[in-house]
């Protein structure tokens, strides 16, 4: 019952913080102006044009702020302080604490939660406040966005080599294989595709409800590892994404854009890794594992079959907007297929 009340009481703090926080934060949002200054149309290969402009509300995109993922790392960093004060002047039992940053278990996904997001940051300020091509999110800055993901990934992954001896990969219903050095690349793999999920904030709420799903499921698996930091801080980023789910909702106040989705894929990596449970992942991260995939097939498909495409576009939420769905409609499916696939991987991390 202790160890619940410290998991779950800072949840609710980051949840209430977030809530708190948001009508200051969009004050500043909208005064100046923090939304794509061009649109996504012009990214897209005119023969596909007519069918994203069906789904596509250009509009919204270039009139609604785009750094709504602020609202989450904030939450956690406004969090750990307001924690860290309860500990200090009201809890003397050292077994009561609630504060959950350790060097073992949680420092290394905290720094990287709030390294990632400011990259991400600065990919949003580019495209909020840049000028020229880099308004209109060109190849040449998914390649420089690609090349820092993967030398981030590369620190993190030379960090659980060095630092933490970490070699293995569990195998669920096997045990540990030991990669030696070949670990810090299989890292980097996940870490980037990870962040490839990236595409999934395109509808409103969608990003939102499917990653509140996936950190409430590590939440739990943390919990029954005895990771208890772990779980608390995976609850305590849940309890902001609600929050910012709360104003994301159709219609959104504000997108997650850049500094919300690299921030929380890349850190889902490193507590993955933590967890023994990457291999789990396409299954607790359904919606991304689906959503990527998607956009691997469309490509594959052109490229092998003479332009010829699977789905009418990718992503695959798009293909159900394609496809007449309204879009509440993909976003709440996605959500019950997030819920129950993060449960279906929640008890696979506890039998294997």
């Amino acid at each position: 019952m202790t160890n619940a009340i410290k998991i779950f009481l800072p949840a609710i703090i980051s949840f209430i913080v977030g809530i708190a926080l948001t009508p200051l934060a969009t004050h500043y949002f909208y005064k100046y102006k923090m939304w794509r200054r061009v649109s996504r149309d012009n990214n897209i290969p005119e023969k596909e044009g007519s069918i994203f402009s069906k789904i596509h509300d250009t509009a919204a995109e270039v009139s609604t702020p785009r750094i709504g993922g602020m609202i989450i790392w904030i939450s956690v960093i406004l969090t750990v302080a307001i924690v860290s004060l309860i500990d200090f002047l009201f809890i003397n039992d050292s077994s009561m604490k609630m504060y959950f940053i350790s060097r073992s278990q949680t420092l290394l996904p905290f720094f990287t939660l709030i390294v990632a997001s400011i990259i991400g940051l600065g990919d949003d300020f580019l495209q909020i406040f840049g000028r020229g091509k880099w308004t209109t999110d060109p190849i040449i800055l998914r390649y420089i966005k690609i090349g820092i993901i993967l030398t981030l990934g590369l620190i993190i992954g030379l960090w659980f080599y060095i630092k933490l001896g970490v070699t293995d990969l569990y195998i669920p219903w096997y045990g540990l294989v030991n990669l030696s050095y070949l670990f810090i690349p299989f890292f980097m793999l996940v870490m980037i595709s990870l962040w490839s999920t990236s595409v999934i904030d395109g509808v409103d709420g969608l990003s939102g409800g499917v990653l509140s799903s996936i950190f409430a499921a590590y939440t739990l698996i943390a919990f029954f590892n005895n990771q208890s930091d772990i779980a608390t801080f995976c609850a305590v980023i849940t309890g902001g994404i609600l929050a910012f789910l709360w104003f994301n909702i159709p219609p959104a106040r504000f997108y997650m854009g850049e500094t919300g989705m690299i921030g929380l894929t890349v850190t889902l990596s490193v507590i993955a890794f933590m967890t023994n449970t990457v291999l789990l992942l396409p299954i607790i991260a359904f919606p991304l594992f689906i959503t990527s995939l998607s956009n691997i097939i469309q490509i594959a498909s052109r490229k092998l079959r003479n332009g010829k495409k699977v789905f009418l576009f990718a992503p695959l939420h798009h293909h159900f907007e394609a496809l007449g769905w309204p879009k509440y409609k993909v976003t709440m499916r996605y959500w019950i297929v997030g819920i129950i696939t993060a449960i279906m991987g929640v008890v696979l991390a506890l039998i294997s």
